[in-house]
């Protein structure tokens, strides 16, 4: 497929990398329902890692093989699946070239003490991505921990190292520890500084969750009062992280959060359209849906980005 005016335009603001890691950007671009719009939708299933097979699988059983997922991220269109390694070690074969698809390179666990601050645990490696065929490598860091120094020295050499063999990453940048109040977590000064922070580590792809209106820090309210940045609307929130991601030269993807109604996983897809954002990276919200309803939602996503 030759590149669109949309995915060249996302390409060329990627001035330093090699032919490889633009490669597999304009493959995970270039592939399913929303090819060549410069839009993404992803299937990310590392909740079982997170919370627990029953937490994450139980509600619609057939989540518990690994098989399912690759098939839904298959049949919905899906610009990309993304997992652990395990997971995507399960059906590499039988789903070879399929789907582009990212390993989750790092990863944490339910039954970490909460006495602790955030950290994830390095899963796997750059020679497994290479032996599953992978399009690019995932990592998870958390600004506001007390481990967020040691996780962003980490990402950067993983990002490093992914490049050195033409992949591209995608940094989830989750705010979370000792420095961040609960409502701070999806505050709108806290999730821009985030974003901003995987871009400044060198992500190619930055996944935050959608920001609320509240600001947590007082001085960083005070900069968005004084210099009128308009928060009122989920989709001018959107577009104060596009900003923030060196002014959208980055792709932003937004998470679907935890399992709600349909109709406001199909706002907040509006919602990203509107603001510009690159689409979604939505996991409970679809594998936890019987496969026909979960088809359907993910289509009508797509329609919306399409529109």
């Amino acid at each position: 497929m030759a590149l669109t005016a949309q995915v060249k335009k996302i390409i060329d603001c990627y001035e330093n990398e090699n032919a490889g890691v633009k490669g597999n950007l304009v493959r995970m671009l270039n592939t399913g329902a929303l090819a060549g719009t410069g839009k993404m939708v992803i299937l990310p299933v590392d909740q079982g890692f997170e919370h627990g097979p029953a937490r994450s699988f139980a509600k619609n059983p057939v989540g518990y093989d690994p098989h399912y997922h690759y098939q839904l991220a298959v049949d919905s269109g899906c610009n990309a699946y993304a997992a652990p390694l395990g997971s995507l070690q399960a059906g590499a074969d039988t789903f070879a070239g399929q789907v582009p698809t990212i390993l989750k390179y790092n990863s944490s666990n339910s039954l970490y003490s909460n006495n602790q601050d955030g950290n994830q645990a390095i899963t796997a490696s750059i020679q497994d991505a290479l032996e599953l065929g992978c399009s690019a490598v995932g990592f998870t860091i958390y600004p506001g921990s007390d481990n967020q120094f040691e996780m962003m020295e980490e990402v950067r050499d993983m990002i490093r190292e992914a490049k050195d063999v033409g992949l591209p990453s995608v940094v989830w940048s989750y705010a979370r520890g000792e420095g961040v109040t609960k409502d701070g977590e999806t505050a709108m000064d806290v999730i821009a500084y985030a974003a901003h922070m995987a871009c400044l580590l060198g992500a190619h792809i930055v996944k935050v969750k959608l920001p609320t209106d509240h600001l947590m820090d007082s001085n960083a309210k005070k900069a968005f009062e004084e210099n009128g940045i308009d928060i009122s609307s989920q989709a001018a929130r959107v577009k104060e992280v596009v900003r923030s991601c060196f002014n959208g030269r980055r792709i932003v993807v937004f998470s679907g959060g935890a399992a709600k109604g349909a109709d406001a996983v199909y706002q907040d897809a509006k919602d990203i359209r509107d603001g510009g954002g690159n689409g979604s990276i939505i996991g409970r919200n679809s594998f936890q849906r019987e496969n026909g309803e979960a088809l359907d939602m993910l289509g009508k996503i797509m329609d919306i980005y399409k529109a």
